[in-house]
């Protein structure tokens, strides 16, 4: 009803909700746990990309690095690509065999114009992240303006957004005609230019006044009009070395795609689906690093993500990450053992370090106020050389990185990267000596939490 009715969004978008939602009615009725329902959710949107493109392939790359985040797991991987074809297998039985866009073939003739596209990238990716911060301020906007009843809000916001369809009757539903003739070549700059910022607040508005609808689509119109412009521009400009404006228009559509999803292997498989040509391919992947770069830069969360995360859930992290995140260094450290005054000689402490568990003790001082560490290795090169034989061990006490006992894992583990052997854990003040974190503590704490879901607490 709201794409019929002039509502300028996507349809890939709730065609992935629905198949997301069948894969986890089916979850549900199996009962089956989390880690698998996350699966079979990636596999109804899989099936719902497929059928809709006609793109199995995108489908499949849609669902993994949008949904399961990049889990190649041959498990994930394998069940994705059979709801994938077969819901491609389907759509085609019922819709034909037809691609989804109908485009001519364009190559790229000019090694300059490798250059030339790798810019578009940088712009696209701009363009992508200006997108995803528009949609949500007409959202906020919309939802500040309105103090109705819900029922109610599309009804009355659909008299701007049909203002704005009288005047540019090319927003009107999903936008693929204009789409094509685009790419075609069929408008001028002005008028592409003008497009491009016309679909983000139209999209932007469909959503804010309720609509419903996808942000796919609207993204590959985007980057169409803003590469169309660009080529036609550098057509004007540089004739000879510009080439062909529609291979700029398709570079563009899966350039801001990438810049709004920061999906860059599903943007580099659909436009190969799409074209079936092979010469774009090396400019189109250039161009899509340099968006997925620029959009990374310039924004940590995705078209997708961003409204997640305005509501407090971070997928990215898994309730699991976060109880590991949960543990404080004391809960794991070993005992401290004994500690060696700096005024102890080399030739006493070398034997009580070669016998120390991770070969090293604190070091204190006179008010045993902690120093550093000593090891075994240090004693033993000081030894060596002969000059050291009645040396203290304050001359090879090392001030290596400590933590707290109430800092939480995370941070150890960056200071167990620079260290071999163990961290030193100081109380909270950071003056005196409490415990050790070793790398096989936390390593065993992590296989203990992967294989049975329980946290060793010493």
């Amino acid at each position: 009803m709201c794409i019929g009715g002039g509502g300028s969004v996507g349809r890939e978008g709730p065609i992935v909700q629905i198949g997301a939602t069948l894969g986890s009615t089916f979850g549900r009725f199996l009962k089956i746990n989390e880690a698998r329902m996350k699966v079979l959710v990636a596999c109804g949107a899989a099936g719902g990309i497929a059928a809709t493109f006609n793109a199995p392939l995108a489908g499949v790359f849609f669902a993994m690095e949008l949904m399961l985040l990049g889990d190649f797991t041959a498990q994930s991987f394998g069940m994705v690509v059979v709801a994938s074809v077969t819901a491609s297998v389907i759509g085609r039985a019922a819709l034909g065999n037809a691609p989804f866009l109908h485009l001519p073939t364009f190559t790229v003739d000019n090694l300059t114009q490798y250059a030339l596209l790798a810019v578009l990238g940088l712009l696209a990716g701009v363009v992508g992240v200006m997108f995803t911060r528009v949609l949500y301020l007409i959202e906020d906007v919309c939802d500040r303006i309105w103090h109705g009843p819900e029922w109610l809000r599309p009804a009355i916001g659909g008299f701007a957004l049909r203002g704005l369809l009288l005047v540019l009757p090319e927003m009107y539903g999903v936008g693929y005609p204009v789409l094509g003739k685009s790419v075609a070549g069929s408008y001028p700059i002005a008028f592409l230019i003008l497009l491009l910022f016309a679909k983000m607040a139209a999209t932007s508005m469909t959503i804010g006044i309720g609509g419903s609808g996808g942000v796919f689509a609207p993204s590959l119109f985007i980057g169409v009009m803003l590469g169309s412009a660009y080529g036609q521009m550098l057509h004007l400009i540089v004739p000879n070395i510009a080439g062909s404006p529609g291979v700029y228009g398709l570079i563009g559509m899966g350039a801001v795609f990438v810049g709004a999803t920061k999906a860059p292997i599903t943007a580099v498989v659909i436009l190969f689906e799409l074209t079936v040509e092979y010469t774009i391919i090396l400019p189109l992947m250039v161009a899509i690093v340099l968006a997925s770069a620029i959009s990374h830069v310039l924004a940590r969360d995705s078209i997708y993500t961003f409204k997640l995360r305005r509501r407090g859930v971070d997928i990215t992290v898994s309730p699991e990450t976060e109880r590991i995140a949960a543990i404080t260094v004391g809960q794991i450290m070993e005992p401290v053992g004994a500690c060696l005054r700096q005024t102890a000689s080399l030739h006493e402490v070398a034997g009580v370090l070669s016998r120390a568990p991770h070969g090293q003790r604190p070091v204190l001082d006179s008010h045993r106020r902690y120093r550093g560490i000593a090891s075994a290795h240090a004693v033993a090169d000081a030894l060596a050389d002969g000059q050291h034989n009645r040396a203290t061990i304050s001359c090879v006490v090392e001030r290596s990185d400590a933590v707290t006992i109430s800092d939480h894992l995370p941070e150890a583990l960056n200071a167990l990267e620079s260290t071999p052997g163990a961290v030193t854990v100081l109380d909270d003040r950071g003056a005196d000596v409490v415990g050790w974190l070793s790398h096989q503590r936390v390593l065993g704490l992590l296989h203990a939490s992967r294989d049975d879901g329980r946290m060793p607490v010493s």
